[in-house]
């Protein structure tokens, strides 16, 4: 049986301030995103990691 194990970590850099848009300005997360954390899987997990969050910073740019 093989079993494949990814631990996903999160984005968080202890910058935990939210902006007048709700997201953080340290993960670029929202406030649900950031409570939803512990329930995503790794799929999910990587999705916003991979998809949404550099969209998010770049348009902070």
């Amino acid at each position: 049986m093989n079993v494949h194990f990814r631990a996903v970590l999160s984005p968080c850099i202890g910058v935990c301030t939210l902006d007048d848009d709700g997201l953080c300005l340290g993960c670029h997360r929202t406030s649900a995103e950031i409570a939803r954390w512990p329930q995503m899987n790794d799929d999910e997990r990587l999705r916003l990691m991979e998809t949404t969050l550099p969209v998010r910073e770049s348009q902070r740019d």
